[in-house]
């Protein structure tokens, strides 16, 4: 791969990242509720599934969409529900976990199924093995796209966490925290316009 075209992988690879989407609007409220340190296995989790996400469209699961257009809308909707859901969770909560009670983070495990449902993380991954492998030497470009966005994932989702983790003292005070809790659940709601479009 080019340097000029690696150098655009990074690029897009980042901004697709930092950028507002469902996982950075669930990171953002994580640590909010949570703290950073509890919303680690949150960030790993986007990670791994993410990548594992990308690896599989570029073995063939973005050929499968083209031919069966079907299953995408089915994985929009899906991802849509769970978001909707997940939105419902974040507008009611009314009070910072402490870890000792009910309320946990989303877990490694959750976190990495998501993104195979997440209809952001599709567009991304299509677009990317689309536009930034190479037919002469695909296996190893799959494989230099997949790094280039697990190196610019952790940065990126752990920004988000770091800065709701920062405002958790502020949001300490009830009545922040729960408009905090409802603007974060419109906001993850408003990231699924674009997307199931």
């Amino acid at each position: 791969m080019p340097l000029e075209t690696f150098l655009a992988l990074v690029l897009f690879a980042f901004t697709t990242s930092i950028t507002p989407g469902p996982n950075n609007m669930m990171l953002f409220a994580s640590g909010v509720n949570f703290g950073f340190m509890r919303t680690i296995p949150h960030m790993a989790g986007i990670g791994a599934g993410f990548l594992s996400l990308l690896i599989g469209v570029g073995l063939g699961l973005g050929a499968l969409l083209h031919a069966v257009p079907i299953v995408y809308t089915l994985l929009k909707f899906a991802g849509g529900a769970y978001l909707l859901w997940v939105a419902w969770k974040i507008g009611n909560s009314r009070t910072l976990s402490d870890g000792k009670t009910g309320s946990r983070p989303m877990t490694f495990l959750g976190a990495a199924a998501f993104q195979w449902v997440n209809p952001k993380a599709w567009v991304m991954a299509v677009t990317a093995m689309a536009t930034y492998t190479n037919p002469d030497y695909y296996l190893p470009t799959v494989l230099i796209v997949g790094l280039a966005f697990a190196a610019v994932n952790v940065p990126s989702v752990s920004t988000w966490a770091g800065f709701g983790s920062a405002l958790r003292d502020w949001l300490a005070v009830p009545i922040r925290l729960k408009w905090f809790n409802i603007t974060m659940a419109v906001l993850l709601v408003a990231s699924l316009w674009p997307m199931l479009r």
